[in-house]
């Protein structure tokens, strides 16, 4: 088994975090796993992409080349990253932000920033709902190895709102 995702969005909206939870989450599951980010120069606001790559055998190269499941948070990061989605893929997008776009890829429509001001009163935490309804989705790591990578990746302080935005995201995915 190899998969490869990409987590899109702007700068600012936690796709990095995101994509180093996973990251980290999967090492602890058992895999190998390898994590690369990239995003503008000005950060906040500009294109950020967070890209992991999990896999029983060792990972040859690093960056993706066609996704097999495309999160995006924000509609101009589809608009660029869709293209490189394989055929018979996954994306998920944050309905709030994104208009999901015509084809026959498996999607799931999920309302992140929306539910996490209305549970939390800040769209800070909408990364971690994606996060949460990509692990439902796709099935490629556990709970357990989730929220300990959340603990040990975020401040304390914040690491008890952070699980629980996880597991609103998962409950969203029918």
């Amino acid at each position: 088994m190899k998969i490869e995702i990409r987590i899109t969005g702007l700068g600012g909206q936690g796709v990095v975090l995101a994509g180093h939870v996973l990251g980290k989450a999967a090492v602890y599951y058992g895999k190998n796993a390898v994590q690369t980010q990239s995003y503008g120069a000005e950060a906040r606001g500009s294109l950020a992409k967070s890209e992991v790559i999990i896999s029983d055998q060792k990972i040859g190269f690093p960056a993706v080349r066609r996704c097999d499941i495309l999160v995006a948070m924000n509609q101009e990061a589809l608009d660029k990253y869709f293209k490189d989605l394989k055929e018979d893929g996954m994306f998920i997008i944050d309905s709030t932000n994104v208009k999901q776009p015509e084809t026959h890829a498996k999607a799931f429509k999920i309302p992140a920033t929306e539910n996490a001001e209305r549970a939390f009163g800040t769209k800070v935490y909408a990364n971690m709902l994606m996060l949460g309804a990509l692990a439902r989705a796709a099935n490629i790591v556990s709970d357990d190895a989730i929220k300990k990578a959340i603990e040990d990746t975020v401040e304390q302080k914040y690491a008890k709102m952070n699980i629980q935005a996880y597991m609103i995201g998962k409950d969203l995915v029918q």
